[in-house]
Parts: C-alpha cells; sequence; structure tokens
C-alpha cells in the first residue's frame, strides 16, 4: 500500500508543477492544463500507482469536469466517452477475446509442440520452431504477452531439461538460447502485423485522427515483411551464435517431448478444429476484406460466432478481465489524445520542433525523428504510454516537414511499435518473465538488448531510407 501511495506522487507532482507554470505564448491556458493532466497520467501508466485503465478513466473525468477540451458540460460528457465509441477500440478488445478461444481451445499450445516436433532435433531447429510458433500465432494473437509469455514460455522452459537432464550447463546454454530467440522475435512479429500487438491498433488510430492516414492490415504487412521475415530467419542462428547450446545431452529429447506431450492433448477436438476455421476467417476477413468489411466488424462477427459454437462462454467473455481492462485502457487514451489535438497542444509543438529541424532535409530530418522515437522507449515501460504521448506530436512534426510522404513516415513509426520492445527488461509485456526465467542474466539482458535494438533500428532506418 505504502509502496503504491510513494508511485502516486509523481505524477500528482508533474501535473501540478506544469499547472502552476506560466502559460506559453501561443497556447491558452486551458491547453496548457490539458497538457499537465496529459503528462501526469503519462507518469502514471509508467509508474502504476493505479491500474492504467483507472488512470485514464481518472484523468479524462476531472478534464471533463474542468471543462478543458469543451466548454458545455455535454459536450465536455460527449468528449470524455468519445474513446468508448471507436471502432479501434472495440477492435483490440474483439482480438485480446479471439486470443483467449485459440487459447482455451489448445490451439496455439498444439501449433508450438507440432512446430517442436517437426523440426526440434536439434537446437538450431528448436529455435527456428520456436520463431515460426510465434509467427504462425502472431496475426491472430494481440497481445504479444499471451502469445510468447503465456503460450510459447511455457513450451520453451521445459525443454532444456528434456535435452539435457545430467548437465546444468548445457540446459543454461539451450535455456537462454531458447528463450532470447522467443523474445527477439515476438518483439519483430509484433511489428510485422496490425493484430499482432495491441498498441499497433491505438497507433493506427492516433495515425487517422492526427495525420488523416488510414493504415490497413494488408498494406501494413506489405511495407514490412521484407525487412520482418529477414530479421525472423536471421535471429535463430545469430543467437545460436551466441549461446552455442549445441551438445551436452540427447539433442533429440525435446521433440521426442513435444510428441509425449500432443500424444497427452489426444486428437483435435471439435472446438479446437472450430477454433482453427474461426482463426482463418478472421485472416481473411481482415487482409481481403477491405471495403466489404470493417476489421471491426469482422472481428466482432468472429467472437459472436466463438460463442454460438461454443468454443468460448458468454461467461468466459464476462470474466475475461484483460478485455475489459483493455477496452476501458484504450477507450480513454484515444479520448486523451484527441483532446491534446482538439485544444491546439499537439499543433504547438510540432511547430516548435520543425522550426527546430529547418536546417535539414526532408529525409534527413525524417530519419533523425524515428530514431529519436525509437531510442526514447527507454524512458517508457509500456508501448502503449509511449504511443500516447509521442506519436502525436511526431507525426504532426513529420506531417510539417516540406516534401515529406506523411503515410509512409507514420508506417514506419507504427512498425518501430513492436521492434523498440527488445531494447530492455520493461519494454513490452513478454520482457520480464524472460528476465526473470533464470535463463539470462542480468548484464546479458541489458546487452544483447542493446545490441539487438541496434539491429533493429538500423533495419528501419534502411527500410525508410529505401521508401522515403
Amino acid at each position: 500500500m505504502r509502496s503504491a501511495l510513494a508511485r502516486g506522487v509523481p505524477p500528482v507532482a508533474v501535473t501540478l508543477v506544469l499547472a502552476l507554470l506560466p502559460v506559453p505564448d501561443g497556447l491558452s491556458g486551458a491547453a496548457w492544463w490539458f497538457f499537465a493532466l496529459f503528462a501526469g497520467t503519462v507518469v502514471a501508466l509508467v509508474l502504476e500507482p493505479v491500474p492504467p485503465a483507472a488512470a485514464g478513466l481518472l484523468s479524462i473525468s476531472l478534464a471533463a469536469a474542468l471543462r478543458l477540451v469543451d466548454p458545455t458540460p455535454a459536450g465536455s460528457a460527449r468528449w470524455a466517452l468519445s474513446g468508448f465509441g471507436n471502432s479501434t477500440v472495440w477492435l483490440i478488445f474483439s482480438a485480446f477475446v479471439l486470443a483467449l478461444g485459440y487459447e482455451r481451445s489448445g490451439l496455439a499450445r498444439r501449433l508450438a509442440l507440432l512446430m517442436v516436433r517437426a523440426i526440434g532435433r536439434r537446437p538450431l531447429g528448436l529455435g527456428y520452431a520456436v520463431a515460426l510458433s510465434d509467427l504462425v500465432l502472431a496475426p491472430l494473437m494481440p497481445s504479444n504477452t499471451a502469445r510468447s509469455a503465456g503460450t510459447l514460455f511455457p513450451v520453451i522452459r521445459q525443454i532444456p531439461a528434456q535435452c539435457a537432464p545430467e548437465s546444468p550447463d548445457a540446459q543454461r546454454r539451450l535455456g537462454g538460447y531458447l528463450a532470447w530467440t522467443a523474445f527477439a522475435v515476438t518483439c519483430v512479429t509484433s511489428s510485422m502485423f496490425l493484430t499482432a500487438l495491441a498498441p499497433n491498433l491505438l497507433a493506427v488510430e492516433t495515425v487517422r485522427s492526427t495525420a488523416g492516414v488510414r493504415l490497413e492490415w494488408l498494406a501494413w504487412f506489405r511495407g514490412f515483411w521484407p525487412v520482418g521475415l529477414v530479421l525472423v530467419a536471421g535471429i535463430p542462428p545469430a543467437t545460436y551464435a551466441i549461446f552455442r547450446p549445441g551438445g551436452g545431452g540427447d539433442e533429440a529429447g525435446a521433440a521426442a517431448w513435444a510428441g509425449t506431450q500432443l500424444r497427452e492433448m489426444g486428437r483435435v477436438g471439435r472446438r479446437e478444429a472450430t477454433s482453427a476455421a474461426l482463426a482463418l476467417l478472421a485472416l481473411t476477413g481482415w487482409v481481403a476484406g477491405g471495403d466489404l468489411l470493417d476489421a471491426t466488424t469482422v472481428a466482432l462477427l468472429v467472437v459472436a460466432l466463438m460463442v454460438l459454437t461454443g468454443v468460448v462462454r458468454w461467461e468466459d467473455i464476462l470474466g475475461h478481465a484483460a478485455a475489459w481492462n483493455v477496452l476501458v485502457w484504450f477507450a480513454t487514451l484515444v479520448a486523451l489524445a484527441d483532446g491534446l489535438a482538439r485544444v491546439g497542444f499537439v499543433a504547438w509543438v510540432a511547430g516548435h520542433a520543425t522550426a527546430a529541424l529547418g536546417g535539414l532535409e526532408p529525409g534527413a530530418a525524417a530519419l533523425l525523428l524515428l530514431a529519436l522515437f525509437f531510442a526514447s522507449h527507454y524512458l517508457f515501460a509500456s508501448i502503449t504510454a509511449h504511443v500516447a504521448a509521442l506519436l502525436p506530436v511526431v507525426l504532426a512534426t513529420a506531417a510539417a516537414l516540406p516534401g515529406l510522404d506523411a503515410a509512409r513516415f507514420a508506417a514506419l513509426l507504427c512498425y518501430s511499435l513492436g521492434l523498440m520492445g527488445v531494447i530492455s527488461p520493461y519494454a513490452t509485456g513478454p520482457a520480464p518473465v524472460y528476465y526473470a526465467s533464470g535463463f539470462l542474466s542480468r548484464g546479458r539482458f541489458w546487452g544483447l538488448g542493446f545490441a539487438f535494438g541496434c539491429v533493429f533500428l538500423l533495419a528501419l532506418l534502411a527500410l525508410a531510407a529505401f521508401t522515403l
């Protein structure tokens, strides 16, 4: 309790100190006070003295009560609730429910075990089994925490003991190799698919509302797959060279263990087969829907079919706290980001930032902004908080640069979100799980995070240089 109170002091202090400072030229008092409240909210999202959804709800309630965004009580209430009517927010909620169905039916675990059994007779093959499992699951599961830490890690952590039961050193090296491979790959796949990471969906809505650019599922994939596939293919051998997990045990033990686990699971049942069919239906709708079906409509339809076919029960959805939590959390963040634009703060910051970059060529300025956006994630313990705090400002700054393709630059910023999760033990949801797994020392995790972060950033900058 005392710790939570201590973590609650900085958000309040930041809000009050900023609110008491003189209002900068070019901004109204309401705009500056709204920014003060927004800044305090971002600090609360990082430190989490209360759940993030509660922090967001408190912030929009205060902003509405003080009429910082709209001068009328009714208009303020409409603004505060606007996020709950946003289609992207409901797409995120629906995708979490879909992931619940894949998990409860056993489909996700079976896919991972099938990969291990098929190509896991050598350590390098095990690395590729982990990578391919995440690659297959990524477009269907919008939470890399659920996908990698919740589904793949329970399989991974049992493999070293199956391969080297008599050699703790071999277990440590194999475990470190598989853990880092899984973590680095999930950061890449989180950037490869629009529906592979919940903040991607928030970023898409931010891009639409701030820059007027609409990013579709297939266009997102087409823009990133050349870099994404190269990184996914390169991570297992690169990590293998670092950990050298070969030798010291029965290297075919993992494949045999996976076969045993699959026999215990039994044949594919009706729920699992139905879950697989609905997963393909959802993916087809997102890829090919285009102007016929909105992505949120597809997701809601598949959720309804999951309930009707018994893949999940309505009671399961009602009890799925993570989905309802993310609904409230993202709805409030969407409203807050919209408020920041409506009060004129984003345009004001963008004007000053653009003036500071005035001496650079548009391409060079774009690369600098992209690198700063990526590196600044060391300051955030949440990709969602990073999106809410910085994406609107960087987008508005880039939009003011003459000759820069705003749509392509917006896509590049979005592609960075998954990649930046590799840099630290707190940068993305699965990071703390792998950090605390016992397979990776503290120094090695930080060192690998920096090294792989540099590689990922260089790959992103290369893509930017090619496309801008």
